[in-house]
């Protein structure tokens, strides 16, 4: 290589240099910007996480707090709480009270509130159900039960021990037994419900389904 083709190479080479120390200069605090904000976003993700673990905690402990309560009614109403958590109270007033007007309609209201989890307005529904007994109307109560003993639904091996229950009342036994055997082959049953079916099959004279 001659000595203008190396200096040509040099003088090339600060040319680049100094191009892009420009571009540095004009457009770096872009890349600076992103590193912030990526840091801030971050940042942001951990509190907001940190806090809502907090928030549950301290909901959690309100709630055993109360529960410890000579008046748990009273002492579970007072817990600060919205959205999902004051369902949740809800639902553990309604318990605490029974099946009086009020309950009914707290665990009903509960039910309809499309806002909040499907979890908590299956139970909620579920629980109207079971302390409304023989108040609500018999196909009212079936069609209730039905939706929630669907296949995925949440609490379906609940619903289903309802509608077993349901048709003892109506002195449908055989139809009973028939479902309840097909409760005990349920993937992943509880060992109470399990016990639950499994004793009343056996009360009523027919042999439990082997899981």
């Amino acid at each position: 290589m001659s000595e203008s083709d190396s200096f040509i190479d040099e003088v090339t080479e600060e040319v680049r240099r100094d191009r892009l120390f420009a571009l540095m200069r004009r457009y770096g605090w872009i890349g600076i910007l992103g590193v912030v904000l990526i840091v801030s976003g971050a940042a942001w993700v951990e509190w907001q996480k940190a806090r809502a673990s907090a928030r549950a905690e301290a909901f959690g402990d309100a709630v055993l707090s109360a529960m410890e309560a000579e008046d748990r009614v009273t002492a579970l109403a007072a817990v600060p709480a919205d959205g999902a958590q004051k369902a949740v109270l809800d639902l553990l007033i309604a318990s605490e009270r029974g099946n009086d007007a009020e309950a009914l309609a707290s665990l009903k209201a509960i039910g309809a509130d499309t806002a909040l989890p499907t979890s908590l307005r299956a139970l909620a529904e579920l629980k109207a159900v079971m302390a409304a007994g023989a108040a609500i109307p018999a196909a009212e109560r079936d069609a209730a039960l039905e939706k929630l003993a669907q296949p995925g639904a949440p609490f379906r091996q609940l619903a289903m021990e309802q509608q077993v229950l349901a048709l003892l009342d109506a002195g449908a036994v055989d139809q009973a037994i028939t479902l309840a055997q097909q409760l005990l082959l349920e993937p992943e049953l509880t060992a109470g419900l399990q016990q639950r079916v499994t004793q009343l099959i056996v009360a009523l004279g027919a042999e439990p389904a082997a899981n």
